[in-house]
């Protein structure tokens, strides 16, 4: 037998009867003995209290008894209300009347009923603004205040009573219309003001008068065909004619009024009025402060339409001869103060060109000779260092300015990062302990004016190296001569950068053996170090007339400005490092080519200059006020000022270090890399171009990237045109190349995915995969 049929089939009335719950004996229907002790006492003092005036059963009052919990005085109560035959109102009570009496007693044992009277009080609370009240106010006869739109009301009351029957007349809607388009209605004042002030100032009896007005009455005013069309918008300068009077014979009656409240003064300005004595006509006022409330005419253009309309507008300056047109002396109309903004003209301040001879100023110069070098190698060889060595001998920089740099070192646990620091000034750099963008500083000697170019010797920061190889007009090589770094420095960037500088056309280098004081200034070690690097130099393209090499310490200085006095290195006797950066010959300037000038740096030079460009000039001339042509946005540019060096200057020629401020332009179309050029000449820009490259490793059709200067744009070798001989440069005769080897040099062909400014003869540097994979010209 299935268990639901079981249950189904149970007998549960069966099984009632058989369970014994345990009920006690002393309980009868749920009732204990305890609690019928209590209805009994409870029903006799129940009867005690009622009387004769309850005619209640034992049932009942027993039943009441239960409910109540046994409390003898809520029972009595309710058994009263019963009787009443309605339930207490807890809302309204009456003295006297026993329900009150009754609530009173069922709240009895609350404890805050029983707070004697003198410990009572109120709780006050002061509203946060005072409250509103109309301007100016008003006082009738009796001294009672009345405010003026109650006047107004009244009056408007009086005068709608003693109209004709035929003018009561609700007008049609089509005349409603005709009336707004014929003139421009006087605004209303706002019905919720008389709400509170009027009726709480005023008699019963004017109060009565005044309960049947609808709004507030309006000024009477003339025909639109009997006023002039500019006195449609004006208020009449006394509005108390247009109000009836309120005795019916004609007379108006006259309201003393206040003077007009500090507020009121404000918002509406003095007026002819203030003068008069305190209780002056208040009708006046009204149609003074009703002036300024009349409707806009949306068909004439606003205030706003006008004066944008006039900026947007450049109107050419005023002749000395023209005078402005006469105005009106108390003419504060829209429409003069439209005209006032029109006659405003904004003149351009432009920087006329003073058609310099620049070459013959130039000439007549006698300056020193200035030359930028760039200093090279592999990373941490100590170039910041000796550079940094360099600046503090020659007093570039304060003994004050070192110890601060090196407290801060020494704070980071780099102390010996101190005369880096000169160099590198960013955060970055001083925390990562290496040089990543190009750190520029000037120094001078008696003969020559150097500019230091600090290019980073990570392999990561690459590009950066090559933006400052560019700029540059010789090299110094710092080689590590510490055991084993020499070593890994020669197969890492030390290779690396002199076959860059090589390519971008720098021919003279100097090789600062640096750190020889670790290696006891050991002889044996720097000719080590001379015969690989020359035999190398040699083999990348560098005669062996422009190589200099020279033993020095960066950290101690030996050999940098001064000669070492160190009886360990008293094997050298040339000079120290500044006497062969001295020795170098002075640049040939190209001073009769076209304006170029490729762009190092983009940035506000000031709130006079918001934008300004720094840079190299590689050729042509260039002065103040010159028009000038950005290449490849081909948008033009007038230049504001010039600083040569930092220093303001009216021109400059090529191989100086610029800055030019610039205006006409927007700073969207300037981007580092483009290049600056006359719009007489300019720059062509190239989406295919052939290079004759030098390969430094393997070159297969592939995409590469092209570097020169600051540009860095991506391209892609298409085809492999000829291989040449490395000595005549003729094309070897044979087959068409599939591969370049290293150390292979061949004419190559580039297309790039957006115009780049390059011209013939213009040095390019290509890479991929974060290694340089070749350099060339562009033919």
């Amino acid at each position: 037998m299935s268990r639901h049929k079981l249950v189904k089939g149970l007998d549960l009335d069966e099984e009632l009867n058989d369970f014994d719950g345990g009920v006690e004996d002393d309980y009868d229907d749920g009732v204990s003995a305890e609690d019928k002790e209590q209805l009994r006492q409870g029903l006799i003092r129940v009867r005690e209290v009622i009387g004769e005036n309850g005619d209640f059963t034992d049932k009942e009052i027993e039943d009441s008894l239960w409910h109540y919990y046994y409390d003898v005085d809520k029972t009595v109560n309710y058994l009263l209300s019963q009787k009443a035959g309605s339930q207490p109102k807890k809302s309204k009570k009456k003295k006297g009347d026993a329900v009150g009496t009754a609530a009173k007693d069922f709240f009895k044992d609350s404890p805050w009923l029983n707070i004697p009277k003198e410990r009572c009080g109120e709780i006050l609370i002061e509203p946060l603004y005072p409250r509103g009240r109309l301007l100016g106010g008003a006082s009738k006869a009796d001294g009672a205040p009345k405010s003026k739109l109650a006047a107004l009301a009244a009056a408007r009351k009086r005068k709608e009573n003693l109209k004709p029957e035929d003018d009561q007349d609700a007008p049609s809607s089509v005349t409603l219309l005709d009336r707004l388009g014929a003139k421009p209605r006087a605004r209303k004042p706002d019905p919720q003001f008389s709400s509170s002030s009027s009726d709480s100032q005023r008699t019963p009896a004017e109060q009565e008068k005044t309960t049947q007005a609808r709004k507030y009455p309006a000024r009477k005013s003339p025909s639109a065909e009997a006023l002039p069309a500019e006195q449609l918008t004006e208020a009449p300068s006394n509005a108390s004619e247009d109000l009836p009077s309120s005795g019916g014979d004609g007379e108006l009656e006259r309201t003393p009024a206040a003077a007009p409240s500090v507020f009121a003064r404000t918002i509406f300005g003095p007026s002819a009025e203030s003068h008069a004595p305190a209780h002056g006509s208040a009708d006046s006022r009204m149609s003074k402060s009703l002036e300024y409330h009349t409707e806009f005419d949306f068909t004439v253009p606003s205030p706003d339409d006008v004066v944008i309309k006039a900026q947007s507008t450049k109107r050419p300056a005023q002749k000395p001869g023209k005078q402005p047109a006469p105005q009106a002396n108390n003419d504060r109309s829209v429409n003069a103060i439209a005209h006032g903004v029109e006659e405003v003209a904004i003149e351009d301040v432009r920087v006329r060109r003073k058609n310099l001879d620049v070459l013959a100023e130039f000439g007549k110069l006698k300056a020193k000779n200035a030359a930028n070098f760039v200093v090279i190698g592999h990373v941490d060889a100590g170039k910041s260092t000796l550079m940094g060595r360099l600046l503090y001998d020659l007093k570039v920089i304060d003994q004050r300015t070192l110890d601060r740099y090196r407290k801060e070192a020494e704070r980071l646990g780099k102390g010996s990062f101190a005369l880096a620091w000169v160099l590198d000034q960013g955060t970055e750099e001083r925390n990562r302990g290496v040089t990543i963008d190009i750190a520029m500083n000037k120094f001078e000697t008696e003969t020559t004016s150097f500019t230091i170019l600090d290019a980073p010797g990570h392999r990561d920061f690459i590009p950066n190296m090559i933006a400052g190889a560019s700029q540059a007009d010789f090299a110094v090589l710092v080689i590590d001569a510490s055991t084993g770094n020499f070593e890994s420095g020669l197969k890492g960037q030390t290779k690396e950068h002199a076959l860059l500088v090589r390519s971008m056309g720098v021919q003279r280098i100097v090789v600062a053996v640096n750190k020889l004081d670790t290696v006891a200034w050991s002889q044996s070690r720097f000719d080590e170090i001379t015969q690989q690097i020359s035999a190398f130099l040699t083999t990348a393209g560098f005669q062996s007339k422009n190589l200099a090499f020279i033993p020095c310490a960066g950290l101690t200085g030996d050999n940098i400005v001064h000669k070492t006095t160190d009886p360990n290195a008293s094997w050298y006797t040339g000079p120290p490092l500044i006497s062969l950066l001295e020795s170098s010959e002075p640049v040939a300037r190209a001073l009769e080519k076209p304006l170029r000038l490729t762009i190092d740096d983009i940035f506000r030079g000031g709130v006079q200059n918001p934008l300004s460009i720094s840079g190299r000039l590689d050729a042509g001339t260039i002065q103040v006020g010159d028009t000038i042509l950005v290449m490849p946005a081909k948008e033009t540019a007038t230049i504001k000022s010039i600083e040569v060096d930092s220093a303001p200057s009216d021109w400059a020629v090529a191989g100086q270090n610029l800055i030019l401020h610039l205006s006409d332009i927007d700073p969207k179309y300037l981007k580092s890399g483009d290049v600056i050029c006359p719009p007489s000449a300019p720059i062509p820009c190239l989406t295919s171009l052939t290079v004759k490259v030098l390969a430094f490793s393997h070159i297969t059709p592939m995409h590469v990237e092209v570097l020169k200067g600051r540009l860095h744009a991506p391209g892609r070798v298409t085809k492999l045109l000829a291989e040449l001989d490395k000595a005549s440069g003729n094309v070897v005769k044979g087959k068409k190349p599939r591969l370049l080897k290293p150390g292979a040099v061949a004419r190559v062909l580039l297309e790039m995915e957006e115009a780049v400014p390059l011209e013939q003869g213009g040095r390019v540097v290509l890479r991929a995969g974060g290694e340089t994979v070749g350099a060339g010209l562009v033919e």
